[in-house]
């Protein structure tokens, strides 16, 4: 009976790569047009969101998310959640309506396909490079300036340790908040690790619950303020994961 588990664990990896690629495949014309120029990005933005919605449907796991306040169309926030999965992008995508560019890891652009897009649409950090962190801070700032959002993942990766519920946070998403001036928009994904975790043999479909927070303000707040901001939304998060666990 394991060896059954362990064969539907192995197609439904297989099938998650496929619904990765046949779409972006598909949608490739319109997603190279939309890449040409960052006056563009918007269109790309559509784009990604019906290519986030394929996944997650496809894969049987339909979403439901609670909002407590609602994004404002044309205004530029940060956007952080908790980090266990790699389908925490696509529920991203498909919680915002506004356009927003990702900071991620530079390992994901050797994902056949999904990486040549994601190289040139998301801001790549290597994160055991001061230059490559001090890069960032210049692209995102850039494209806040364009009156994008911006989405990081402030714990940096996923927590080595399995019993960990939630990571420190790095400083990054915070700095650039209280430098712009934006709301930061903190998020709860409460399934993700459950339904598809970055162990291959793990997973199954099922609802993915999310929840948007309200909205922490940083207007007035000076770089000063940024570790009581970051531990501020940190336990925004932290105390809803616990309060699940109940």
């Amino acid at each position: 009976m394991k060896i059954v588990q362990y064969i539907l664990w192995t197609l439904w990896r297989i099938w998650f790569y496929i619904l990765m690629g046949v779409p972006i495949i598909v949608l490739s014309p319109l997603l190279i047009l939309s890449i040409l120029s960052e006056k563009t990005y918007p269109q790309f933005f559509i784009l990604a969101r019906l290519w986030a919605k394929i996944i997650l449907w496809g894969m049987g796991l339909p979403y439901r998310i609670v909002r407590e306040q609602q994004l404002e169309q044309g205004k530029s926030y940060m956007l952080v959640a908790n980090h266990t999965s790699m389908t925490d992008i696509m529920l991203m995508l498909v919680i915002s309506k506004n356009p927003f560019v990702f900071v991620g890891k530079k390992e994901l652009v050797k994902i056949p396909i999904f990486g040549f897009f994601y190289k040139r649409t998301c801001i790549l950090v290597d994160r055991s490079s001061s230059k490559s962190r001090f890069e960032v801070f210049k692209r995102a700032q850039a494209r806040l300036n364009q009156g994008l959002s911006i989405c990081i993942f402030p714990e940096g990766g996923v927590p080595d340790d399995e019993n960990v519920i939630l990571d420190e946070f790095k400083d990054g998403a915070f700095r650039l908040a209280i430098e712009h001036q934006i709301p930061i928009v903190p998020m709860t994904f409460y399934d993700n690790k459950k339904r598809f975790s970055f162990k291959f043999f793990s997973g199954s479909p099922g609802l993915m619950r999310a929840k948007v927070h309200e909205f922490v303000g940083t207007e007035g707040l000076r770089l000063d303020d940024k570790k009581d901001l970051k531990d501020r939304v940190r336990q925004i998060i932290y105390k809803e994961l616990l309060k699940d666990q109940k």
